[in-house]
């Protein structure tokens, strides 16, 4: 194919399993109209959009384009309320208790806790309503989720509280809509760290970032308000938001203490929670009796809901968890309707998808310290569409302050994450949702000296800017197929998915390498071989990298006909690679897993052309020289020799910038090229194989993709003119 029909094919794709649609009820704001147009197109999308921004008639409008059988899975409460949405676009969604209700085509609906009943019912469409929740269920749920109704074609998730740095809910949601299988996105774009048990041992690779929201932006869209996708926020403005600590003072503390101290784990905050119970029922039964209008109350325990609904009397309702599911309801009704004016419940129940803004006045009996719940159980009554302010009153014993603290901790956090995602999306969402094509960075430049060229920018593009039979001598070291170690462009052969993409890419460049190169001259490939990994690759061991480059050299055209092994310290690189095959502690524990150090080779090809140019070295390598460099290994190199790489590292490199030592390139250059000869490295780094070359009274032509690092190589080049003889004894 075509190199840049390749390069487009590099960056991840989603399959689509939907169809172009233009139906879309004009009820829908224009935003909520291209998200459905965007998801049916797909057939299986995620739509992470906040509270109030229309999810619910979003997910009904996406159920309606697919014929036959839709089940919608929600939250208990929540059913009544999407029941009801229908009706505005004059869809009818029934309620589905049991597999036998399902009796034909059409929208029903069930609850998470149904779930299991659905199993094998041949459904043409599913939407997982409040689809974060999935993260917070038992692992049966979300197993019977991934395994049993993953076959249904059509598949849609809803959410306004995704966690984009939650890598198991990310996984879940990708893995649910068959767009990536949690071991390939995890080796994809993630990178095993122990140190970060927080995320399960995984961190996200520093380059993968925009690659990972670029390939987020292709399955789900993520918007807080309409601007996110480039409309007007007029209709969406929030009223104004008004939180209050209300402490009571209680003394609590531990005991056998004098003082009260912060609070210890979940025993002792339970606890505190218990002891002070009583001094907050009171308080909230005061703030709500000298507060007229509705009171929504959010409680922890059963005790509190129960005490404070046995202060207010009959002008409240309590919905506990052991109520049926009529009662739930019944209840929500008669408070929704103003025949009671107070709610109790907690937010495990009536915190997800209920759309709540009747109501401006809210109480928290006590905080638990997750954010998630505390967020949305807010924005039941603050949500767009409200037309009120938005009273919220916390009220927590003064014991409690390090649990409130807590939570707004998590809350900047979380605002400051919704930031980044959605700024880090926001072009790739453009694209992917409206159709605007936003254009990708990609910088071309050159620098030049009177014996140098420096290029920058795509080695398979730039070398044809290089003449036919120009170059005596190429010395490189190609990218080891490592996903997002040094940049996020789909140009770097590194960036490849697996072993094949990548010998794919590099064989766009081999013909033209051996274009450039002087019928009879040399190219010398510098590799290692690759480590596996028991996270990515289901082993620990090797591929064959060095047979590979010689097979994929070969089938290019050009000749192989030998090698040289540099030798490598063992005890630097087990230091280095921290790798167990080389530790004294593994020689004790199990010497089957030990093996030698991983060598360098320098992979000798020639081109099959006559020579009409032949190689030359004379004295500038003796016979002595000729000796020790015609032995199959190489011994001496200095692994330290190497030019300075600190100035180049980016922030977001995974690996630390590796020059080949300059012994390495000095003898490959005196050795296989002839003075004034031009030497070529397509992947120049910080620009090694040109110092060298210009040095020893060579010419050079580089190309590199990276701006910084060849920034530097410029630097080095410049400065390679103006130093003594770096090999002189």
């Amino acid at each position: 194919m075509e190199y840049a029909t390749f390069l487009e094919s590099k960056a991840p794709r989603v399959e689509t399993h939907g169809f172009d649609c233009d139906d879309v009820h004009p009820m829908l704001y224009p935003f909520q109209a291209d998200i459905v147009r965007w998801a049916v197109s797909l057939g299986r999308a995620a739509i992470f959009a906040d509270c109030g921004m229309g999810k619910t008639l979003m997910q009904l409008e996406w159920a309606r384009h697919f014929a036959g059988r839709v089940l919608i899975v929600a939250p208990i409460a929540v059913g009544q309320q999407t029941i009801a949405e229908a009706v505005k676009l004059g869809l009818t969604v029934r309620r589905a208790l049991e597999p036998t209700d399902c009796d034909g085509s059409g929208i029903w609906i069930t609850n998470y806790e149904r779930l299991h009943k659905f199993v094998g019912v041949p459904f043409d469409g599913i939407v997982l309503d409040e689809s974060s929740i999935l993260k917070s269920v038992d692992g049966k749920t979300r197993t019977m989720l991934l395994r049993e109704f993953t076959a249904i074609p059509h598949r849609l998730c809803c959410t306004a509280t995704p966690a984009p740095n939650d890598i198991a809910e990310l996984a879940n949601h990708a893995e649910f809509l068959g767009v990536m299988a949690r071991p390939e996105m995890l080796a994809t774009f993630f990178v095993h760290d122990e140190n970060n048990a927080a995320r399960g041992g995984w961190r996200l690779k520093g380059w993968a970032a925009d690659a990972m929201y670029r390939w987020m932006a292709q399955w789900s869209v993520f918007v807080r308000k309409p601007s996110d996708l480039g409309y007007s926020d007029s209709a969406f403005t929030l009223p104004e938001l008004h939180v209050r600590d209300e402490v009571v003072v209680c003394e609590w503390k531990p005991e056998g203490m004098l003082f009260a101290a912060s609070i210890g784990g979940i025993g002792e905050r339970g606890k505190v929670r218990r002891e002070t119970m009583a001094a907050r029922v009171e308080r909230a039964e005061s703030i709500i009796r000298d507060n007229p209008g509705q009171w929504l109350v959010w409680c922890g325990l059963n005790d509190e809901g129960r005490n404070l609904a046995k202060a207010l009397g009959s002008e409240c309702v309590l919905v506990e968890g052991q109520d049926d599911e009529a009662t739930k309801i019944a209840r929500e009704q008669s408070w929704r309707s103003g025949e009671v004016r107070t709610l109790i419940s907690k937010p495990s129940i009536f915190g997800f998808g209920l759309n709540w803004q009747h109501c401006s006045r809210m109480l928290f009996l006590g905080l638990g310290d997750s954010y998630e719940q505390y967020y949305q159980a807010i924005r039941r009554c603050w949500r767009f569409g409200q037309t009120q302010p938005v009273d919220v009153r916390i009220v927590i014993s003064d014991a409690e302050g390090s649990i409130a603290a807590n939570v707004k901790s998590k809350e900047t956090e979380a605002h400051r994450m919704a930031d980044a995602v959605v700024g880090a999306m926001h072009d790739s969402q453009l694209e992917s949702v409206r159709g605007i094509r936003m254009c990708q960075e990609y910088e071309v430049k050159e620098e030049r000296g009177d014996d140098w060229r420096m290029m920058l920018g795509d080695c398979v593009e730039r070398i044809a800017e290089v003449p036919d039979a120009s170059v005596g001598l190429s010395v490189f070291s190609p990218p080891f197929a490592s996903l997002y170690t040094y940049s996020a462009s789909d140009r770097d052969m590194g960036n490849s998915k697996d072993y094949d993409e990548f010998f794919l890419h590099f064989g766009y460049l081999l013909p033209e390498l051996l274009r450039v190169t002087i019928p009879g001259r040399r190219c010398c490939v510098h590799v290692q071989q690759v480590s596996t990994m028991k996270a990515t690759h289901g082993v620990i061991g090797w591929l064959d990298f060095r047979a590979d480059t010689v097979k994929a050299m070969v089938a290019a055209g050009w000749v192989y006909d030998g090698e040289v092994v540099v030798d490598k310290d063992p005890q630097a690189q087990a230091i280095r690679t921290k790798s167990k095959a080389l530790m004294f502690v593994q020689k004790d524990r199990d010497a089957s897993w030990l093996r030698p150090a991983m060598a360098d080779y320098i992979l000798l090809f020639r081109h099959p052309g006559d020579s009409a140019d032949p190689v030359k070295p004379g004295a500038d390598v003796s016979n002595e020289d000729w000796i020790l460099w015609a032995r199959p290994v190489w011994y001496g190199i200095r692994e330290t020799e190497t030019l300075q790489a600190a100035e180049a590292r980016d922030d977001k490199d995974e690996k630390h910038v590796c020059p080949l030592q300059l012994g390495t390139i000095e003898r490959c250059v005196r050795l296989w090229s002839n003075p004034g000869d031009t030497v070529l490295s397509p992947f120049a780094g910080i620009g090694s194989e040109g110092y060298v070359a210009l040095r020893h009274g060579r010419r050079f032509v580089g190309i590199e993709l990276k701006p910084g690092y060849w920034k530097v190589a410029t630097r080095n080049l410049r400065m390679a003119r103006a130093q003594g003889d770096l090999f002189a004894d």
